[in-house]
């Protein structure tokens, strides 16, 4: 599978020589979707700022389509028109007035016309369910509603790659399930996702990739189960392995789940795998 955008050697460090990244490796694969899994305070969000171009690394480089990114003015626009970036507190991405004029602010400054920006944020607002709130004060909106709201800014930009900052951090279940089923549609439109997060549990059930991320490195790439699998590495990251991976390999264990047959992945296919007991 082809990489649509590769970190190669990245390190990093903070003001009072806090250390961020330290010669990290990471591929992202085009149209999937990958997880960047972490105890909180690993340095993931950190990660995401270098793969849009926020942060320049003090060593190694990113790479779009197998091209080295620049920091220059140009060079960063033409990045950030490709890989959009949604952090994880809302209320640092909104600024607008009204959430109509925060989602446009993107595609007018494409060099869109008025006609072309309308259009493209009407089509944001729709896929995430929040035309409603186009003319309401970005900060009379719930917390979800502002997460709908800055991720409504970035896919107004359609990029080919959308960063995420624990994307369901602060939301519900509810309104968790409903946020992953619209980033689905995106996907299923061509958008490759990356997402942080520190739930393994989210992971093991999203992801189609995951980067085990420890001590500012990648430890370990590679499909969810083969990864959440190391109990080893899960352990060095500070972090337990799925409950419903576990359920699974003890299920293929006992035989009551082949070895050729899939582990389960979420709420609906553990049921499927108790009531075959």
């Amino acid at each position: 599978m082809a990489m649509i955008l590769e970190a190669k050697g990245l390190s990093y460090a903070y003001p009072g020589g806090v250390t961020a990244l330290s010669g990290l490796d990471l591929g992202v694969q085009r149209g999937k979707r990958l997880a960047i899994l972490g105890p909180n305070g690993a340095g993931k969000t950190t990660l995401l700022q270098h793969l849009n171009g926020t942060l320049k690394p003090s060593a190694g480089t990113v790479h779009l389509d197998g091209t080295i990114m620049g920091h220059g003015r140009t060079e960063l626009a033409a990045w950030r028109r490709r890989v959009g970036l949604v952090l994880q507190e809302p209320d640092d991405q909104l600024f607008a007035p009204t959430v109509f004029e925060d989602v446009s602010f993107g595609p007018l400054n494409l060099g869109l016309s008025e006609a072309e920006a309308r259009q493209r944020v009407i089509e944001a607002l729709n896929s995430l369910r929040i035309a409603d709130l186009a003319e309401r004060p970005t900060h009379m909106l719930s917390f979800g509603q502002k997460k709908r709201a800055a991720i409504a800014g970035a896919v107004a930009m359609r990029p080919d790659v959308l960063l995420l900052d624990e994307p369901t951090a602060g939301l519900d279940q509810f309104g968790a399930v409903h946020l992953l089923a619209v980033l689905e549609k995106l996907q299923a439109g061509g958008a490759t996702l990356v997402f942080t997060t520190h739930d393994v549990d989210l992971a093991w059930a999203w992801a189609d990739d995951i980067a085990l991320f420890d001590a500012g490195q990648v430890a370990r790439q590679g499909r969810p189960e083969e990864v959440l699998a190391d109990a080893e590495a899960l352990s060095r990251a500070r972090l337990k392995p799925p409950f419903l991976l576990e359920l699974g390999l003890k299920a293929r264990q006992r035989g009551w789940l082949g070895a050729d047959q899939p582990l389960p992945r979420n709420r609906s296919d553990a049921m499927a795998l108790l009531d075959g007991i």
